[in-house]
């Protein structure tokens, strides 16, 4: 079940009253005065904090090269800090990793996830996944933006940029439960690798002998 804005604001009023495991929104939105009353999310802002790609010699990101220096998140980004009252400028077909300006705590009976304001997107920027927000989330929300208008579109510290929804666990989560990307206040790109499976399939198929080209074109993969 989802939980209407009012819930979430008055849930993040009550915080003393859940002191081992509160829902917390800092700055916490104000639902009166930004007319979100009968809305099913609450408004989450910009933050100060870019990552922008880096340029590459390399025309590929392999993450069964996760061994080589050159793939870490110092090489492939770079940081940026817009403070208030200034822009980011991203052009059309870039990609940026930004932040939210709230910190959120989730409690373990709730989870979530960020989706774009539909404004924004009919003019070209989208967040580029529905970034979910899991139960014992604490930090700030990295967002994925992506700009795939025709205009270089400016944005700004502060706006608000994205929703938050969140809706109700059948059953809470542990809580010892803790995400990986718990704690940040910058953006974070993560570690990309491949899970055990997807390694064990790798590895073996590099055993095996005997395929060529027209074997692989014969089976239908591509």
């Amino acid at each position: 079940m989802i939980v209407p804005a009012v819930e979430i604001a008055e849930r993040i009023k009550a915080e003393d009253d859940y002191e081992a495991d509160p829902l917390v929104i800092r700055p916490t939105p104000s639902i009166e005065e930004t007319g979100q009353g009968g809305s099913a999310s609450i408004d989450l802002r910009l933050g100060t904090w870019f990552e922008t790609p880096r340029p590459r010699r390399t025309p590929v990101l392999d993450i069964f090269n996760q061994g080589d220096p050159e793939y870490s998140e110092k090489q492939l980004t770079k940081t940026c800090y817009v403070p208030f009252g200034g822009r980011f400028l991203l052009h059309p077909r870039n990609f940026v990793l930004a932040v939210t300006l709230e910190w959120i705590r989730i409690p373990s009976d709730l989870a979530g996830f960020v989706a774009g304001k539909s404004k924004w997107g009919r003019r070209g920027l989208i967040i580029a996944t529905a970034t979910g927000v899991h139960p014992r989330f604490t930090g700030c929300l990295t967002l994925e933006l992506a700009n795939v208008g025709e205009i270089p579109i400016a944005i700004y510290p502060g706006l608000a940029i994205c929703q938050l929804f969140l809706h109700r666990l059948t059953k809470a989560a542990p809580l010892t439960n803790q995400t990986a990307f718990s704690g940040f206040a910058r953006p974070t790109l993560g570690t990309l690798e491949p899970d055990p499976f997807a390694r064990r399939l790798f590895e073996s198929g590099q055993t095996i002998q005997g395929f060529t080209d027209s074997d692989v074109s014969e089976t239908g993969a591509s």
